[in-house]
């Protein structure tokens, strides 16, 4: 099963709103075929597996087969991998977690069990689990898994009282936050983000995906010449705004740009009714959108906070002191008024990175 997780993982970023899934064939103690889900369409994780078992040369009647997800039992962009199990043979599964989807939701264990199949649940369960809380989030609530993501100083600082914050964090810090937004379906900022820095928010590794980048932009202020929009043909791109107009719209449309209409909440794009239609796949061409990490300033970190739309914080934590009573701070906003009305963290994780560290949590109350 260690070895289907570690499989399973090669999805990260292509699989969207699909779960990451990992498969191992077992035939006489040895390892006949295995396979994951690649992208969003392709082969199924049982099926993949099944597929190289096949060109290996190898009989997969009679084996076992290792899976970090229960099989599906209904046809998508895939016929049912329970069917290609009872038709290989297959006599015995290890399922690491049921699925919540309410189409399969231990429909596909019954089936296999009614078809003579041996079964055996919760192999590595909480970690099949981890692999997907994006999944099991998403396909409960119809909404992204929301990351609120900054970097600080131990003193507190985003930038130094001039501005300049190139950097904060050390290589294997930012190293990490790319290979998020692999991980990730999309990316937000604020326009003042745009406006500020003129970013290219864009995946910088080795073999990377760009995540769909979402501009909150409720007056349509993003330069025309900004890196965001030249790039937007190239790089999936919306602008979520407030404005109607087709004719302030048609020069971000010519240029590759969608556009995302929202409800107004305080005379800004209202962020729920953004994680809403995002979740629902009302970006032309993008698809459902699974995940969201929030990587702007502190105003934009504030209104998600205030909005309650964030899930999970991850904090970027440089050993270093930039001082300055007016220097930037994380989040912005007016604040709570008192600490018991602060949000509050749970579940932490702090992870070492180079000389930075990071520290995760869940906002409490979530039930992602």
């Amino acid at each position: 099963m260690r070895r289907a997780l570690s499989l399973a993982v090669r999805g990260a970023g292509r699989v969207c709103p699909n779960p990451m899934v990992g498969a191992v064939i077992v035939k006489d103690d040895a390892v006949i075929g295995e396979g994951w889900h690649r992208k969003y369409g392709d082969l199924h994780a049982e099926r993949d597996a099944l597929r190289s078992c096949r060109e290996r040369g190898n009989d997969p009647r009679g084996a076992e087969m290792f899976v970090t997800l229960e099989p599906c039992c209904h046809y998508g962009k895939q016929p049912p991998c329970t069917d290609a199990l009872i038709e290989a043979g297959i006599r015995r599964v290890y399922v690491g977690t049921g699925d919540p989807n309410p189409k399969v939701a231990g429909k596909g264990i019954r089936i296999l069990r009614e078809h003579g199949i041996e079964v055996v649940e919760h192999v590595l369960e909480p970690e099949c689990r981890a692999v997907n809380d994006i999944f099991f989030h998403f396909i409960t609530t119809g909404l992204p898994l929301i990351f609120l993501k900054y970097a600080m100083t131990l003193d507190g600082k985003t930038a130094c009282v001039t501005g300049d914050s190139r950097w904060v964090t050390g290589e294997e810090a930012r190293r990490r936050v790319h290979e998020d937004r692999n991980r990730l379906a999309a990316i937000l900022v604020g326009v003042n983000t745009v406006l500020s820095d003129d970013p290219l928010l864009t995946c910088r590794i080795e073999g990377g995906r760009n995540p769909l980048r979402v501009i909150c932009d409720s007056h349509l202020r993003t330069p025309l010449s900004s890196q965001i929009v030249r790039t937007a043909a190239e790089v999936p791109t919306v602008l979520a705004t407030l404005v109607t107009d087709p004719g302030r719209q048609a020069p971000y449309r010519k240029a590759g740009c969608r556009i995302l209409v929202t409800s107004e909440a305080d005379g800004h794009v209202d962020l729920k009714d953004l994680m809403k239609q995002l979740g629902a796949g009302h970006v032309e061409g993008a698809g459902a959108v699974d995940s969201v990490l929030i990587e702007g300033g502190s105003t934009i970190a504030w209104s998600a906070l205030r909005s309650g739309i964030v899930d999970r914080v991850q904090a970027y934590i440089a050993p270093k002191l930039f001082g300055g009573a007016d220097a930037k701070t994380p989040v912005g906003g007016t604040g709570f008024p008192h600490p018991e009305d602060a949000c509050v963290l749970s579940d932490l994780t702090c992870t070492r990175l180079g000389a930075d560290f990071l520290i995760e949590g869940k906002l409490a109350g979530k039930q992602s």
